[in-house]
């Protein structure tokens, strides 16, 4: 990881707005720092991020790795730094390039039969894609062992995301629990998403993880969603907005107004 790349995963419960987050923290960062590099990884297997993105995905890292895996099975030996160098080419021409940032899509989940050298080129791979860039924003799938198998084992910043939910709670409080095992991180908080008022805070347990922000239900946020709209239109006003950007400012990722 380069030392100057700031990574920031998000992890949480299924169903609670981690993917809408996940967006609209592109979107801050795009405004924020309109001369950087930024990349989005939707390392979900239902590739949402890349619906609230208006993005459509054509190649993911998935297809790439059963792509080098079938070569491989044809009987083509190939040197460890001839399919690095094939899954490197293959991977920078998935990425999906638009304004302002950059996207890939894993894919579905490892199937049966590990290839553990090829997924592990993979991930080298990915940690060479992400030097390339400042800011790398990861939407994760419910767990955060997923990250560290698949995607990268170090990240800066980790936003575990949770509802109201007793469920919600207990779940990032697990999230953390195997991440402290798993994953070399900078700094970790949490976002409360879809409390129905301030009232319910004080009710709010995380289990000692620091609430980088709680967001009240948004109304803009769920008519997007039915209408599988752009999260980037999204008012500035709105509630998650509002409520990523007290987040980002929290972990001191942006510092100034924008």
């Amino acid at each position: 990881m380069s030392s100057n790349s700031t990574i920031i995963a998000l992890s949480g419960k299924g169903g609670v707005g981690k993917t809408s987050i996940s967006a609209t923290i592109v979107k801050l960062l795009v405004k924020a720092f309109p001369d950087k590099k930024i990349l989005a990884i939707d390392a979900d297997p239902a590739v949402g991020l890349s619906t609230a993105l208006g993005i459509e995905v054509k190649t993911t890292i998935d297809d790439i790795r059963k792509e080098i895996i079938s070569s491989v099975e044809d009987g083509q030996t190939k040197e460890a730094v001839e399919l690095l160098g094939d899954a490197r080419y293959k991977i920078f021409d998935a990425l999906v390039e638009t304004d302002g940032y950059a996207f890939i899509a894993v894919g579905r989940p490892e199937s049966a039969g590990c290839y553990c050298k090829i997924n592990s080129y993979l991930k080298e791979v990915i940690k060479i894609l992400s030097d390339e860039f400042d800011f790398v924003v990861i939407d994760g799938e419910a767990g955060i062992e997923q990250i560290n198998r698949r995607v990268m084992e170090k990240v800066t910043h980790l936003l575990l995301i949770t509802d109201a939910s007793k469920k919600g709670t207990q779940v990032i409080s697990t999230i953390k629990d195997v991440a402290d095992e798993l994953v070399m991180y900078k700094k970790i908080g949490a976002i409360v998403n879809r409390i129905p008022d301030q009232s319910v805070i004080e009710f709010i347990d995380t289990n000692g993880i620091p609430v980088l922000s709680y967001i009240e239900t948004d109304k803009n946020l769920a008519i997007y969603d039915i209408e599988g709209k752009n999260i980037f239109n999204l008012p500035d006003d709105s509630n998650v907005v509002n409520g990523a950007l007290e987040a980002l400012k929290a972990m001191e990722i942006i510092k100034d107004e924008i």
